[in-house]
């Protein structure tokens, strides 16, 4: 499954990692392991040996006088742990090393007399008993007994409620026995322990989908209830972010603002269209106001509103969009064309002619505006004669 805790452990952690259910009814492993170091071999889980297993009792492995794992490396199994008296704590720190070179069988055994060591010396330590049974939980877990394995989990659980370690391998055992509803609600309360657990995340997806096959859509309504896991129990990165991290986050923080920002635009845009479609032309010139807010060097927007200002009298507001327009693109012919608009509406008649004779220089095929300076210059005529009358 992978280290699945951001964390390395703390005072008395157990250092067996999370690992996949093995094979049910491998529960000779012990036997095979020795058979395999008897020829020279490192001995395997289940028929593999994971990067995982290979790291269990890292916490004992320094060079103390408690002799070398099967592996060759120098194991202190001497090694204080937790608040266990020195014979329960080398019981554990055997147990360690044996689950690390996959003697689960072996590794059990030391648990399991450290276990009732405990509770023949009164030993009141939940933290160390906890541990114990979680970490005899991943034997029993590793040879397939996912009976006795829920069984340890639920009895660490019992001692350090929502214990990361226990609920992940409790959850595995459930889902190996197709318990998919218990195991689905562990691994989520996983989830509320560490978010980060991503082995926690991907089961529960693969596990919604058995559900949703298995109870239909009403699934959710077949779950136990999800406990609720305190504050206090819930794992929290209390490292500050980096300057870079912050940078980032920032970036992409601009980068969904602006993507926000071009599908609102593009919303308006459409509907500025549609309801001028429809003649609309005020509403449809509030909707292109409004692009204008997102993007104010849109230069399609403004030729559009300079329509709508056209379609209603308003001849100054279309001039002055129209001016807006040829700043960013001074070629644009629909600026030019609608500009002219304008100027005839203000009866400016030469400058509605120049507008359209630049229309006509930039495309000499635009019907529309040679027949609009036929009109235009009939009543610039008209109107110079009216002056000299």
């Amino acid at each position: 499954m992978g280290n699945a805790q951001k964390k390395g452990p703390g005072r008395g952690e157990e250092d067996i990692p999370h690992s996949r259910p093995g094979t049910p009814g491998s529960s000779k492993s012990s036997v095979s392991s020795r058979s395999q170091e008897s020829q020279g071999k490192k001995p395997l889980a289940n028929g593999s040996h994971s990067a995982e297993d290979s790291r269990a009792g890292e916490e004992n492995g320094g060079r103390g006088p408690g002799g070398r794992g099967a592996g060759g490396e120098g194991v202190n199994l001497d090694a204080p742990a937790g608040a266990l008296p020195p014979p329960l704590a080398r019981l554990k720190n055997e147990g360690n090393m044996l689950f690390k070179n996959g003697q689960f069988g072996e590794a059990l055994e030391k648990y399991t007399q450290a276990i009732d060591g405990c509770e023949q010396a009164g030993v009141d330590s939940p933290e160390d008993l906890c541990i114990l049974f979680s970490n005899r939980a991943a034997c029993y877990l590793k040879d397939g007994n996912s009976g006795d394995c829920i069984q340890d989990c639920t009895r660490a659980l019992e001692l350090r409620p929502f214990s990361l370690k226990p609920l992940l391998r409790r959850a595995m055992a459930y889902e190996s026995l197709e318990r998919y509803r218990m195991a689905y609600v562990d691994y989520k309360t996983v989830l509320q322990v560490d978010v980060s657990v991503q082995a926690a995340h991907d089961s529960v997806h693969r596990i919604t989908k058995l559900l949703i096959d298995q109870d239909g859509p009403d699934w959710r309504e077949k779950l136990p209830d999800i406990p609720l896991v305190p504050l206090s129990a819930q794992q929290h990165t209390r490292e500050e972010p980096s300057a870079e991290v912050l940078q980032a986050r920032a970036a992409r923080a601009e980068e969904e603002k602006a993507r926000k920002a071009e599908a609102r635009f593009t919303l308006l845009k459409h509907e500025g269209n549609d309801l001028v479609k429809a003649a609309q032309y005020q509403s449809a010139r509030e909707k292109y106001s409004e692009c204008l807010l997102l993007k104010p060097n849109e230069c399609s927007v403004y030729t559009n509103r300079a329509l709508c200002y056209l379609k209603l009298d308003c001849f100054e507001e279309a001039k002055q969009d129209c001016d807006s327009a040829l700043q960013i693109d001074p070629t644009n012919k629909k600026a030019f064309y609608r500009r002219a608009l304008a100027h005839k509406g203000l009866k400016d008649y030469l400058s509605s002619s120049t507008d359209l004779q630049e229309v006509l220089q930039l495309d000499p095929k635009v019907v529309e505006a040679e027949q609009e300076l036929e009109v235009v210059m009939a009543l610039l005529k008209e109107s110079l004669l009216q002056t000299q009358g």
